[in-house]
């Protein structure tokens, strides 16, 4: 692996630790107490002024107002941004609403542009991608439920969704579901525009997370959609191809979450080892003299540093050989980081104590909502058995060559 930090990056780098330290750290205790609602006005007055500066859009090409910056930068800029759970939020590279952007780029018409793209794109609207649904195992996402049969001019859509991430004040949900019902399995399905107003689209609810519902960007819902007509220029790209346009979602996106767990994970250990230092078991001890606790410090440091290499050589595959030749790399992060993020966090609680499963610090509040790195974007079952096959072929292949892998 051959990769270096562009010098121009270092000074974007720099100004990110400052406002994410200085602004959004000390907006994080209302925002776990009275919800994202409290602290949204802060927070799009935080994105004007980064707008202003330059710092948004890092995902998207700078023709299109973004950054432009490489899948490697926006992974180094993605964990800056991840040290607090709104950093993404303000530079409106938030999931979903940068997956959609992405594929409303490479695949929208240009009438979907400039009804979903730009507004998405200035920050006026969110999205949000109805894809999981309840009745149908998430590890198997080419069996769905959802149906959009063809009526004239329009697609008729019912099913039933959930972890709609931000649906909750969405503008539009970009929709998976089966249009091609005798096709192969990679093909029966496609993505449907639907704007959250449309009649019969409804949102149940906002699903508790371990007993917290959220609000606004910050929940996940269940959506119902009973006879949803939207027209049929509303189709996101082909006809039966909507896995292919997920697939090519998540290679990038997966970087942007791994580095963002890495961000979690440093704000987790600069936690832990402060609690190390700070809390006394006596007079005389310190919990950081403890074997016990040095050991977990010692070990999360490693976990995270590897980590991240791992990370940042998939992104630099991505950018030098394209997401298909990169699959391998990406499944093994996405398990992998997953991880080391429960493990770093978990360690920092249990150096807490009491205190750790409190409101008191942010290790509860990352704790509840990223134990599900390990669910989401496929369990991280999938990814290994995907990872494992691959590289068994490979050997297969090799010795019936007479050679090695």
């Amino acid at each position: 692996m051959e990769f270096s930090i562009p010098p121009s990056l270092a000074p974007t780098l720099e100004a990110l630790r400052r406002l994410v330290k200085e602004e959004l750290f000390p907006l994080e205790p209302l925002a776990r107490e009275s919800g994202f609602a409290a602290v949204e006005p802060r927070l799009q007055e935080l994105r004007a002024r980064c707008r202003e500066r330059g710092l948004w859009l890092p995902q998207i090409p700078k023709a299109h107002g973004g950054m432009g910056l490489s899948v490697l930068e926006h992974g180094l800029v993605s964990e800056v941004l991840g040290r607090s759970p709104l950093g993404h939020y303000t530079l409106n590279c938030q999931a979903p609403d940068a997956g959609n952007m992405e594929l409303l780029l490479e695949f929208g018409t240009e009438a979907q542009r400039e009804r979903w793209l730009r507004p998405l794109l200035a920050g006026e609207i969110r999205s949000c991608f109805g894809m999981t649904e309840p009745e149908h195992a998430g590890s198997n996402p080419v069996w769905l439920g959802t149906r959009a049969v063809r009526d004239g001019d329009h697609w008729v859509i019912d099913g039933h969704k959930w972890f709609t991430s931000s649906a909750d004040g969405a503008a539009l949900c970009i929709v998976m579901a089966v249009t091609e019902p005798d096709a192969a399995p990679h093909e029966r399905a496609s993505m449907v525009l639907v704007p959250t107003d449309a009649e019969g689209f409804t949102l149940v609810r906002n699903i508790p997370v371990m007993g917290e519902a959220g609000d606004g960007w910050m929940s996940h819902a269940e959506v119902r959609l009973e006879g949803v007509r939207v027209p049929a220029e509303n189709l996101l790209g082909a006809s039966g191809r909507g896995f292919a346009l997920a697939q090519a979602r998540l290679g990038p996106g997966r970087i942007h979450h791994c580095m963002r767990w890495i961000g979690l994970c440093e704000r987790a250990f600069d936690l832990m080892a402060q609690r190390a230092l700070e809390r006394r078991l006596s007079p005389e001890q310190r919990l950081g003299d403890t074997q016990t606790v040095q050991h977990w410090i010692a070990e999360s440091r490693a976990e995270i540093d590897a980590t991240r290499l791992l990370v940042l050589h998939a992104a630099w595959r991505i950018d030098e050989v394209g997401v298909k030749a990169a699959r391998e790399d990406i499944s093994l992060i996405k398990f992998h980081a997953a991880s080391v993020l429960q493990r770093v966090v978990d360690r920092a609680i249990q150096c807490h104590g009491a205190l750790g499963i409190t409101e008191d610090t942010v290790l509860s509040w990352i704790y509840r909502h990223e134990r599900g790195a390990r669910i989401y974007d496929g369990p991280d079952e999938v990814h290994k058995t995907v990872v494992a096959r691959r590289i068994l072929r490979r050997y297969a292949e090799a010795a019936s060559k007479g050679g090695r892998a």
